[in-house]
């Protein structure tokens, strides 16, 4: 079994390879995860010790490896220079939550419609419908989010197995 890292404590590279350790006892040592990611160890722990950045392939790997597709959305959102302004985070929560905060997010899609329809007859976006637009925004982004969450966890939790 190998030894926790303490450098590598908050790393979301080091965390997501301890939690697939759960389930792969491989991943217990980062010589044996990187032989599994086709990744040299001393850049393996480089990566882990954010002394470097993981190139987009090494993620994915990490990712598929791990079972921790969250990984590739938090490399987006955070370290990915055009992701960063694009990609907002998202956290996986248990089934039962995210499916209720979908559901939430949906509750005055009727109204988002109706709202959207209006303001889109001439074509345009006036300065008296511009509060309405960006709530209308703000509220996609809302489903979009919770969408994109509830897709993880079923790439997690469903297609992975």
């Amino acid at each position: 079994m190998g030894k926790k890292a303490t450098k590598a404590a908050d790393n979301m590279y080091y965390l997501a390879r301890m939690e697939a350790a759960s389930e792969n006892e491989e991943l217990t040592s980062r010589e044996k995860a990187a032989e599994l990611l086709s990744i040299d160890r001393t850049r393996l722990a480089r990566i882990e010790l954010d002394t470097i950045s993981p190139y987009p392939e090494e993620v994915k790997s990490m990712a598929a490896c791990y079972n921790t597709p969250e990984l590739c959305n938090q490399y987006c959102a955070r370290e990915c220079p055009i992701g960063k302004d694009s990609v907002k985070e998202v956290t996986i929560d248990d089934f039962d939550r995210l499916s209720l905060k979908v559901l939430g997010s949906l509750k005055d899609i009727e109204h988002l419609r109706s709202t959207l329809i209006a303001i889109s007859e001439d074509g345009k976006v006036n300065d008296w419908e511009r509060k309405d637009f960006e709530e209308i925004l703000s509220t996609l982004e809302k489903i979009s989010t919770n969408a994109n969450a509830l897709h993880l966890w079923a790439k997690k939790n469903i297609q992975a197995k």
